[in-house]
């Protein structure tokens, strides 16, 4: 038998497997996908550092603890932290200030003493599980053999809840995300579809189309943002207690920022492969340390920096100092100028590197 009618002879009793082929393709095709990878593989590794570095410090056993100043305030605190495992971090603040550090979420519970040994009110969120577990665990130590006459003062009123801590943060997400898909995305699909190639052969500048792409992405942004906050406010009653002009400003510039963040990612990029994964990239360590859902002051000292330099930091706090606290825009004049900086050197870099095709 000749070899050509063994390899034919091998080839007709060769069985396939359809199924077993179309996944093999399936898993190849997944693996040359370096994007893919990170997205199931990286990302949940990154979210667990950073979700881990940020309550490292602060386990479920340590809670954060304001004792109101006044009468009692040091026997409060040194019943809580005469304790050989220190789970409690106490400090003694004036009334205002602990109000407001749990207002704006950066301490579980305040303890009002009322006189020296004479009891003390509880003041929390029952709708924030660790303040729940922070009454708990101090009231524990708190009691003792003796009972201790106690009251409990919950923060439910308007502008002190969790849904008005978080509203702020998603108004920043959104004005990210929006910012920076809704330009460097349309940008990209542009160059593929040869549209950019075609308005090469205009006379229109450079400078006048990338000017046009972030002002119209601010015209549908600015909207999107409001209908936000205006189901916010029907919804759940979230008030914005500053100037709405303020606000309106602080939407408008973090929009702009944002904006030329996108361009500047999408002005090579010439795959949506491409400008997907160097925008999540940029994106990804303001979703974890930035405080959308949570305060950043959680996470250690030494972070700090690197957070407050991260572009939605400022938005995020200026839009809590001014929804929340009703901090006019003179005070958080830092925070603004740093907002600018970004938008105005990501526009002028883009400008000088952008490409057509």
């Amino acid at each position: 038998m000749s070899q050509e009618s063994v390899s034919s002879s091998t080839a007709s009793t060769r069985r396939y497997y359809p199924l077993l082929e179309l996944v093999a393709a399936r898993v190849r095709e997944f693996y040359r996908e370096p994007e893919a990878i990170f997205w199931v593989y990286g990302f949940p590794i990154l979210m667990t550092i950073a979700l881990g570095i940020a309550f490292a410090n602060k386990p479920i056993t340590q809670v954060d603890v304001v004792v109101a100043a006044g009468p009692g305030d040091r026997e409060v605190e040194s019943l809580l932290t005469s304790h050989d495992d220190p789970k409690f971090q106490v400090r003694i603040l004036p009334a205002e200030t602990a109000w407001e550090r749990l207002r704006t979420g950066k301490t579980e519970l305040v303890l009002v003493p009322h006189t020296a040994g004479g009891g003390f009110t509880f003041l929390y969120d029952p709708a924030r599980a660790e303040s729940m577990m922070a009454r708990f665990a101090v009231n524990e130590v708190l009691q003792g053999p003796k009972r201790i006459p106690i009251e409990e003062q919950h923060m439910t009123e308007r502008g002190s809840r969790y849904i008005d801590f978080l509203i702020p943060g998603l108004l920043g997400l959104s004005l990210m995300g929006g910012g920076m898909w809704g330009v460097g995305f349309v940008t990209v699909d542009m160059r593929i579809r040869m549209l950019l190639k075609r308005l090469l052969a205009t006379p229109m500048r450079k400078r006048d189309f990338l000017l046009g792409l972030m002002l119209s992405r601010l015209l549908f942004m600015i909207p999107e943002v409001l209908l936000m906050l205006l189901f916010a406010w029907l919804a759940f009653g979230v008030e914005v207690r500053g100037s709405l002009l303020s606000l309106a400003f602080i939407i408008v510039l973090g929009a702009f920022t944002f904006a030329g963040i996108g361009l500047l990612v999408a002005s090579r990029a010439r795959t949506i492969e491409t400008v997907s994964g160097l925008m999540n990239l940029v994106m990804l360590p303001m979703w974890l340390l930035s405080g959308i859902f949570f305060s950043s002051e959680r996470f250690p000292a030494f972070l700090q920096p690197l957070i407050k330099a991260l572009p939605l930091t400022p938005l995020i706090d200026t839009l809590r100092s001014t929804m929340l606290e009703g901090t006019p825009l003179i005070v958080l004049w830092p925070e603004l100028a740093l907002l600018a900086l970004y938008g105005t050197l990501s526009f002028a870099i883009a400008l000088k590197i952008f490409r057509w095709q």
